[in-house]
């Protein structure tokens, strides 16, 4: 295995154009045409394009990629629950992965890469029964268009009491938790901060200051990100890649305390391709495999300890993240029971 362990993303991008390796690929390619994967990727496309590339390239295995959102990808394994046709799926927020886990969707399975890892990613992996492994860590927070907020004389938020204020009404923007990962994570964090009901008046408050409840959790920083709102509610480690692109976005998280999603990594139960999922699984654990989301621009923490920490990726020493109840809050029947009090109670509301 060691021909494609990079150890850093200028190693794993340096691989890609060497006659050598493709040579070497190409034999590699042939000699196991047979051999595939069959993954639902639920990161950034341009990460999971870099990994099938190398992976592919460097062991003649193919992965046949469906990119899908977390709660999409969800549905297709509940889909195929009786005839599955996917072996794994990479990334997308935790909480979807754990509903698999406690639904049997996923295959248990202990890598022995474990010790190598964060304790937050072990944790991922023993509250489920190890069906599920934390692969990335993402806070949440806000993101704001500073041009937007110098023009409209408005202080950036740098707390959850700061998005009540007047000034902010109609600035906001937040995805709907009945489609969003990221939205639900927000109310959760809320309800662990707040206590439940004061969460929910908190919920009715932000309510009013609301301009818009987008479908994906990503579409509030792109809408700051292009002047269109000031301030989204989004994990931060979505707006570098903005900032890059030459918009005037910054990042702030609340000083009352944040969440973060665990993106997560599942072996499907009933994988027609088990060994081969596996040994993908145990790359994708590997700090060169790690490289790739910051080298597509996604500046999450990487869950192995000996990856190579981008600049870019968050500051995590800074952030006050509160001791989330990953396993409470990933259960299916408490994620259905706050998002059905919101849709009552909040998304009834009018603006």
């Amino acid at each position: 295995m060691g021909s494609y362990l990079f150890d850093s993303k200028e190693n794993a991008m340096s691989w890609l154009g060497k006659p050598g390796f493709t040579l070497a690929a190409g034999l590699l390619a042939t000699a196991a045409q047979a051999q595939q994967v069959n993954v639902i990727c639920s990161v950034q496309a341009d990460w999971c394009n870099m990994m099938a590339t190398v992976y592919t390239r460097t062991t003649g295995v193919r992965l046949n990629l469906a990119m899908k959102g977390s709660g999409e990808a969800l549905a297709q394994l509940i889909a195929e629950r009786d005839n599955p046709k996917t072996d794994l799926w990479f990334g997308g927020t935790g909480d979807p992965h754990l509903q698999a886990a406690e639904q049997g969707l996923t295959l248990e399975y202990k890598s022995p890469s474990l010790a190598q890892l964060y304790p937050w990613a072990q944790q991922q992996a023993a509250q489920s029964g190890y069906k599920t492994v934390g692969v990335y860590l993402g806070p949440l927070g806000f993101g704001y268009n500073t041009e937007l907020l110098a023009k409209k004389k408005m202080a950036a938020p740098r707390s959850w009491a700061d998005l009540l204020k007047p000034e902010y009404k109609g600035e906001i923007q937040v995805a709907n938790p009945a489609s969003s990962g990221t939205a639900y994570t927000a109310i959760a964090t809320l309800v662990q901060i707040m206590g439940e009901d004061k969460a929910f008046d908190y919920l009715k408050a932000l309510h009013k200051n609301i301009g818009q409840y987008t479908r994906s959790g990503t579409g509030p920083i792109k809408a700051v990100a292009r002047g269109e709102t000031a301030v989204s509610i989004s994990f931060v480690h979505d707006a570098p890649q903005e900032r890059m692109h030459g918009f005037p976005v910054q990042t702030s998280t609340p000083g009352e305390g944040t969440g973060a999603e665990i993106g997560s990594m599942s072996i499907v139960r009933g994988s027609r391709n088990l060994a081969e999922a596996k040994k993908f699984y145990e790359w994708a654990l590997t700090p060169g495999a790690q490289a790739f989301g910051a080298a597509a621009k996604q500046y999450q923490l990487p869950s192995n300890r000996n990856t190579a920490i981008d600049p870019n990726v968050p500051d995590f020493k800074k952030i006050k993240l509160i001791d989330y109840d990953y396993k409470k809050y990933g259960s299916s029947a408490e994620r259905r029971r706050l998002i059905a009090r919101w849709e009552k109670e909040v998304g009834s509301l009018p603006r």
